[in-house]
């Protein structure tokens, strides 16, 4: 599992560090994801950080069919193509269920591996095993989804400098967990969330009574924090640019306004392309000469892995 650090729950916004297997990530994080993950399935809603997984693991009435004593083998195997992300939510969701589980990974997060590769054999109970394989399977398959994709656009982007970054359009309540798995891929986080960086959109810039308003207030409320500006029209990325905008974003904007866009901007503040972004978009905007590329499609529109656990002894 990954060295935690209860400090560190990921990166400050446009600056993130990569993160590889021993990635350090609250375990804080870990365990609520995972046990809130084990509590559902296992029919207890109102569960608490303070119960005890297996205590409750018996709520698992077709695990119960299995003699308690029942000790056997398991394989996690890999059925697609792939960039593994989510072993520390995996390897919890076994251990909750029964800490004296043995796992042996064969792989870390962020390896790229082929299909028909075994990530890792468990071996004990067999009860523990398959009432925490679904949780297990559902975070690994889900976060090495997000981990691939990203991978696959980090790629496309290979020699043009342009920065690929997430959103905030992740799953429920998988926040940290889906930011990290963009990182397994070699991506990198835009904000975390509203706390750590002004993103003003266009309902901002309304209520606020323009752009320069809503930029001046940012300055007065957080001078340190990074302000990034959504603009819609090159009149607007004027007066973002007036304004001193860290970062401005330029949405849905065409490939020629992107470059009108580039040059108005002469370096002035950092630009985020972000919108219907698709490998044929990817390619288009490799030469545009733009800071970042931002894609809700990471987190969200995602395929899970294929994977299957199977007893073999």
């Amino acid at each position: 599992m990954s060295n935690i650090d209860p400090s560190s729950p990921l990166a400050s916004s446009h600056c993130p560090q990569h993160l590889a297997s021993d990635t350090l990530i609250p375990m804080s994080i870990i365990q609520q994801d995972v046990e809130q993950a084990l509590a559902e399935d296992l029919g207890v809603l109102s569960h608490q950080q303070s119960e005890i997984i297996s205590e409750i693991a018996s709520n698992d009435i077709t695990a119960q069919l299995i003699p308690a004593d029942t000790i056997v083998t398991a394989n996690i195997i890999c059925r697609d193509d792939a960039v593994i992300s989510g072993i520390a939510w995996a390897e919890y969701a076994f251990k909750a269920c029964d800490p004296t589980l043995q796992i042996q990974w064969q792989v870390k997060d962020g390896s790229t591996i082929s299909p028909d590769t075994l990530l890792v054999t468990i071996t004990g109970s067999a009860r523990a095993i398959l009432t925490a394989e679904r949780v297990a399977l559902n975070f690994l398959q889900t976060l090495s989804a997000t981990a691939t994709v990203t991978k696959s656009y980090v790629r496309m982007l290979e020699g043009s400098g342009i920065t690929l970054l997430d959103t905030r359009k992740t799953l429920p309540k998988l926040r940290f967990a889906q930011k990290y798995a963009v990182q397994c891929g070699r991506g990198k986080n835009h904000r975390i969330g509203l706390y750590d960086a002004f993103l003003i959109k266009e309902n901002h810039i309304f209520a606020c009574g323009g752009i320069a308003n809503a930029v001046a207030q940012a300055k007065v409320i957080a001078a340190d924090t990074l302000i990034e500006v959504e603009v819609e029209n090159l009149a607007e990325l004027e007066q973002a640019i007036n304004a001193g905008a860290d970062v401005i974003m330029l949405d849905n904007f065409s490939t020629k306004q992107i470059h009108q866009a580039v040059a108005i901007n002469a370096g002035k503040s950092k630009l985020e392309v972000s919108g219907n972004i698709t490998d044929a978009r990817i390619a288009e905007l490799k030469d545009t000469g733009v800071d970042f590329i931002s894609s809700g499609a990471l987190t969200k529109n995602i395929h899970a892995i294929d994977l299957s656990l199977r007893i073999i002894d």
